[in-house]
Parts: C-alpha cells; structure tokens; sequence
C-alpha cells in the first residue's frame, strides 16, 4: 500500500519561502511519477509540478512557474518542492501524489495522495 506523508506547510509572509517535503513508502518508486497539486478554498485543484523517479523529467504548472523548483532524493524516497516569492494567492492545500508509471502528464493516473499540507501566505 502506497502512503505518502507531506510536511512543510505553514504561515508565511508575502515574498518568502517555503520547503515542502514528501516522504512515500510502501513500494519501490523506481518507475513512478511524482507531483505535487494545490487546492485553494473554492477553487479546483491544479498542478503545481511533476518530477519522475529519474529525476530526468519534470513540470511545472504555469501558476507558480519560476518561483518552484521540484526535486527528489531517492535513498530517502523523498520529493521536495521548493517555494519562493511566495503570494498571498498561493495559499492552499498542497498534496502529493504518484502515478505508477515513469513520466506521465495526465492528472487521471495520479492514483495515490497524501493528506496534504496547509500553505498559508500572509500579505
């Protein structure tokens, strides 16, 4: 069973930054996508960014493109996604997620979610 579990959200002024961490278990990643969506208070989810398990693909989504770098660290299996120049707009839930397949673009085959994490950005 594939768990994954994201930290790093918080309270954050206008301009500053953030790390968020995602910690996966239960299987072995080798051939998997990772992403990371947000989902603000009555709006739809959207696509922050994606990164394979190679590392040699990625995505960002054209919401906080440039100011979000992904990344992973395979012996931890651990994905981050680093914030910058954070907004008042990016207040959201952030969640990670996984598609068991080696690079994939379609939301639809993200099968498994972590709880999320609160980003909160004050103005």
């Amino acid at each position: 069973q594939v768990q994954l579990v994201e930290s790093g959200g918080g309270l954050v002024q206008t301009g500053g930054s953030l790390r968020l961490s995602c910690v996966a278990s239960g299987s072995t990643f080798t051939k998997y996508s990772f992403g990371w969506f947000r989902q603000a208070p009555g709006k739809e989810r959207e696509w922050v960014a994606g990164i394979s398990w190679s590392g040699g693909n990625t995505y960002y989504g054209d919401s906080m493109k440039g100011r979000v770098t992904i990344s992973r660290d395979g012996a931890k299996n651990t994905v981050y996604l680093q914030m910058y120049s954070l907004k008042p707009d990016d207040t959201a839930v952030y969640y990670c997620t996984v598609a068991p397949i080696g690079w994939s673009l379609v939301e639809s085959e993200y099968r498994y979610w972590g709880q999320g994490t609160q980003v909160t950005v004050s103005s």
